[in-house]
C-alpha cells in the first residue's frame, strides 16, 4: 500500500465548496481523506509540507496538441505530458491532427498504447470528426467511441459543409461524444495570419476578422439546436462570440467552451510590438507611443491574437461560468516551423508550462477570484465533458473520496521569468519569453505519485 500525505496546505476544492486549511491523504493512487489534521493519524507515507501554499485538485485540458504521431520533432507524449505536468495538468485530452489523423480505431488505440508507456500523465485522445480531416465524409464515430476517444474534432480545421456539421453532431450525440469546433470560417481567413485590425494593417500583414469567428459560432449554435446534441467552442477569442454563447446557454442549447491563457492575457499587440505592446496593453494602452515594430512569429496563433475589449468579454464569461475551460490549446512547434517569414510561419504556441502564470493575472488583476479560476482547471472542464463519469475517473477534477489522487501544488504570488530554454515541452515557442509571470506550479502529484517537483524548492 502507497500513501501519500500533503500537510497544511490552503485546499481549494470548487466542486466540494471547500476553501481552507486541510490535510490530504491519498492511498493506492485514489483521494481517502481531506481535513485539518487528516495526515497525522497515518503513520507510514510520504509527506508534502505544503504550509503557505495552494493545493488544487490537478488540472484538466480539454485542448492539447502532442504531435505524435507524425511530428516528433515537434514534441512527443513523453515530452508534451511532462510539460504538463510542470503546468499542474494531470489529465490531457489529445488532438487528433496527427499524421495519420486519429479517425480509425487502430490510431487511437497506437496513441494509447504510447501514453500507457511514455506519458508523464493522463492522455484523453479525441478523434477526428472526417475522415483525414478532410471536412467530406464522417469518421466513425462508434468505433472511435469504443477505441476510447473523449470528443471528436477535426482542429485546426473547421467543418465548413453546414449539412455534413448537422449529422456529425447527430452521429456523434448518438454516442455520447461532444463535437469540439474550431469556430472559423475558412473563406474569411483566407490568407490571414493575424487579427483584422490596426496592427495588421501597420504590418502590411492580411487579417483573420473577428466575424469569421463569429459567424461560424452562429452556425454551429444552430445546428447543435437543430440536432439536439452538444457543441464545443474551441479557443473563444471574440466579444461577439461570448455573446452568442451566453445567449445560446439561456435558450438552453448545450453549448460548452472554453478559452486559452493567451486569449485571456495577450493582445494582437504582441505581433508587432513583443513585450512593449503587452505593457501597454496591461495598462489599457492603445496604439500611441510604440517604438520600432517586429513581425513575432511566436505570436502567430489561430484564433489570433485579438483585442483588449476581446480580451474583457473573455474575462467576464470565464468569471460568469459561460466559459466552462481554461483549455491551453498546446501546440509546440520547433524553430524551423517559427523563425520564419511570418506568412510561412506555422501557427500556435507553447501554453502548457505559462497557463497558469498567465492566467493568474486575472487573479492579481482583480477580475476573477482564485477559487473560480481554479474551478475552470479543474472541475469546470472535466464537467463540461462528462469526464468525471467515465470509468475509473469519476470524480475527477475534484479531491472527493475515492476521486483519482491528481494533485497541484502550486504558489499563487511566487514571481518567476518565462526561459523557453527551460520548458520540458520540446516546443520553445511562446510570445512571453522573459516576461516576469506571478503564479507558479510547484508541484504535481498524478495518482498518488509525485510526477514534478520544481527544482530547489523543499516541500
Amino acid at each position: 500500500m502507497s500513501t501519500l500525505a500533503i500537510h497544511n496546505g490552503r485546499v481549494i476544492d470548487p466542486a466540494l465548496g471547500r476553501d481552507g486549511i486541510a490535510d490530504i491523504v491519498i492511498v493506492d493512487g485514489r483521494v481517502a481523506r481531506v481535513g485539518p489534521n487528516e495526515g497525522d493519524a497515518v503513520i507510514e507515507a510520504d509527506r508534502i509540507d505544503a504550509t503557505g501554499l495552494v493545493v488544487t485538485p490537478g488540472f484538466v485540458d480539454l485542448h492539447v496538441h502532442l504531435r505524435e504521431p507524425g511530428f516528433e520533432y515537434k514534441e512527443t507524449i513523453a515530452s508534451g505530458t511532462m510539460a504538463a505536468a510542470r503546468g499542474g495538468f494531470t489529465t490531457v485530452c489529445a488532438m487528433p491532427n496527427t499524421d495519420p489523423p486519429l479517425d480509425r480505431r487502430a490510431a487511437v488505440e497506437s496513441v494509447l498504447r504510447q501514453a500507457e508507456e511514455h506519458a508523464a500523465v493522463r492522455v484523453l485522445p479525441l478523434g477526428c470528426i472526417t475522415r483525414e480531416r478532410a471536412g467530406k465524409e464522417l469518421a466513425p464515430a462508434g468505433e472511435l467511441a469504443q477505441a476510447g476517444v473523449v470528443a471528436l474534432s477535426d482542429d485546426g480545421d473547421a467543418v465548413a459543409d453546414a449539412r455534413l456539421m448537422r449529422h456529425a453532431l447527430e452521429y456523434a450525440g448518438a454516442f455520447g461524444l461532444p463535437i469540439s469546433q474550431h469556430c472559423e470560417d475558412p473563406a474569411l481567413v483566407h490568407e490571414g495570419h493575424m487579427h483584422e485590425g490596426w496592427v495588421a494593417t501597420r504590418l502590411g500583414l492580411r487579417g483573420r476578422p473577428a466575424s469569421a469567428e463569429e459567424t461560424f459560432v452562429a452556425r454551429d449554435i444552430a445546428l447543435a439546436d437543430l440536432a439536439g446534441a452538444h457543441l464545443h467552442i474551441a479557443h473563444v477569442s471574440t466579444a461577439g462570440s461570448v455573446a452568442l454563447i451566453r445567449a445560446a446557454r439561456e435558450r438552453g442549447v448545450h453549448i460548452t467552451a472554453e478559452v486559452t491563457p493567451h486569449h485571456l492575457a495577450l493582445t494582437h499587440e504582441e505581433v508587432g510590438f513583443g513585450s512593449s505592446g503587452s505593457q501597454v496593453a496591461a495598462n489599457g494602452g492603445g496604439a500611441n507611443g510604440y517604438g520600432s515594430i517586429a513581425y513575432h512569429s511566436n505570436a502567430k496563433v489561430n484564433p489570433p491574437l485579438r483585442s483588449h475589449d476581446d480580451i474583457d468579454a473573455c474575462a467576464e464569461a470565464l468569471r460568469d461560468g459561460v466559459i466552462d475551460a481554461i483549455a491551453t490549446d498546446h501546440a509546440p512547434h520547433a524553430v524551423s516551423d517559427k523563425e520564419i517569414e511570418f506568412d510561412l510561419a506555422d501557427a500556435g504556441i507553447s501554453g502548457l508550462e505559462t497557463a497558469l502564470g498567465l492566467s493568474m493575472s486575472l487573479v492579481h488583476g482583480g477580475r476573477i477570484g482564485l477559487p473560480a479560476l481554479i474551478e475552470r482547471l479543474t472541475a469546470g472542464p472535466a464537467r463540461a465533458w462528462n469526464l468525471d463519469q467515465r470509468p475509473g475517473l469519476e470524480g475527477l477534477g475534484t479531491l472527493s473520496p475515492g476521486a483519482v489522487g491528481d494533485v497541484a501544488i502550486l504558489d499563487r504570488n511566487a514571481a518567476w521569468t518565462v526561459k523557453p530554454e527551460e520548458f520540458a515541452s520540446m516546443g520553445k515557442n511562446t510570445p512571453i519569453a522573459g516576461r516576469e509571470l506571478r503564479g507558479r506550479v510547484l508541484a504535481t502529484v498524478f495518482g498518488g505519485r509525485v510526477v514534478h517537483a520544481l527544482e530547489g524548492v523543499a516541500l
